[in-house]
Parts: structure tokens; C-alpha cells; sequence
């Protein structure tokens, strides 16, 4: 399931380097602007004269931000930022992690931009019984379906699982990971709050 991508990245500013910094921001969004997929960007202090600004960009597509983040420009850019900006953390969730929780951040038209603390993510081990909960009963239902597909249990077992993975994870994916997680945020988030 691809949708957009947003990258929020904590950077420790020259506070007597605010002005120029300012510029230099906005420099980058004007950039960044003129590249496909780009949904916006913006950046917030954390509170007045404060040496930590937190930006973030988004995109529409992982090939999209993939375009602009390795783009000469933006290095280039980056580079122009280096004596003053120094990026401190980048958080981007990938993977199974997407499902469990929320960027720490969200884009809005312009400069501005709403910050929220990130979601605390939960241990790899309640994600994976979470997942498991989802995967074995689809799994079980799709495999005894195959089943009555005639010649089906003639073919070969790699080509059977082909067949089972190219039908599953689309419905994992779209359907029963967002739902299983739903179900059980109660017992996901036990304890990280």
C-alpha cells in the first residue's frame, strides 16, 4: 500500500545565524516545490530562540522523495546550510512500523506545520503476534481455497506459495493488518503511554 511519505528531520540551529536560517529554509521549500509528488513542507521552532527547529517535507510516492533527497540541488543546498543547520535526527517509519503508529508531524500549506509527539511505537514482539493474528486465519481460509482449485496441489510448492504471497499480501496489506491493529491498540499501546 504506497501513499505519501512525510520526513521530519530535527535540526540544531546558530540561533545568531536565525535570520539567514530563515531564508535558508525557505530557499529549500521553493526547491523542493519544483520537484514531482512534493505535498509541502514546513518547519517550527520549539519555542523562542530555541537551537532546535524540526522540518519536515513530504511527497507522494518513495520514488518521488527519493528523487528530490538524492537530487545535486538539494545537496547543494544542504551544503549552503552546513555552518549553521546541522541535522541532528531524521525519523522516517518504514516497513510493518507504518501500521503501528503516526509520523511525529504534518505538513500544512506553506511554512506552517502542526506538531504532535510521535505515537510511542510498540515492541517488535506484540507487532509481530499482531501481525501473526492477522496472517494465520487469511492464510488457513486462502490455502483451503487453492486447495479445491483443481490442479492446483499438482504444482510446484514454490509455485504454489508464489501464487499464495502475490494473493495475500495485497489483502494484508489494504484490509487485515489495519484492521487487526485497530482491534488490538488497546494491548499495543499498554504501557507506552
Amino acid at each position: 500500500m504506497a501513499g505519501p511519505i512525510t520526513v521530519a528531520i530535527e535540526r540544531r540551529v546558530d540561533p545568531e545565524m536565525r535570520r539567514y536560517a530563515l531564508s535558508w529554509v525557505r530557499q529549500g521549500i521553493d526547491l523542493a516545490t519544483t520537484y514531482a509528488g512534493f505535498l509541502g513542507s514546513g518547519w517550527v521552532q520549539v519555542e523562542p530562540g530555541s537551537r532546535t527547529w524540526h522540518m519536515l517535507y513530504r511527497f507522494d510516492t518513495a520514488a518521488n522523495l527519493h528523487a528530490w533527497e538524492s537530487s545535486d540541488e538539494r545537496r547543494l543546498w544542504v551544503d549552503a546550510g552546513a555552518d549553521f543547520a546541522r541535522e541532528a535526527n531524521i525519523e522516517r517509519r518504514t516497513g510493518i512500523e507504518g501500521w503501528f503508529g503516526s509520523a511525529s508531524g504534518e505538513a500544512i500549506d506553506g511554512d506552517r506545520v502542526e506538531v504532535r509527539a510521535a505515537e510511542p511505537v510498540p515492541p517488535r514482539w506484540k507487532q509481530a503476534v499482531v501481525v501473526w493474528l492477522g496472517f494465520f486465519p487469511v492464510n488457513v481460509v486462502v490455502t483451503v481455497l487453492l486447495g479445491l482449485v483443481p490442479g492446483y496441489g499438482d504444482l510446484q510448492l514454490v509455485l504454489r506459495l508464489l501464487v499464495t504471497s502475490l494473493l495475500l499480501t495485497p489483502v494484508m496489506v489494504a484490509y487485515v493488518l489495519p484492521t487487526v491493529t485497530a482491534m488490538f491498540r488497546p494491548w499495543l499501546v499498554r504501557g507506552l503511554e
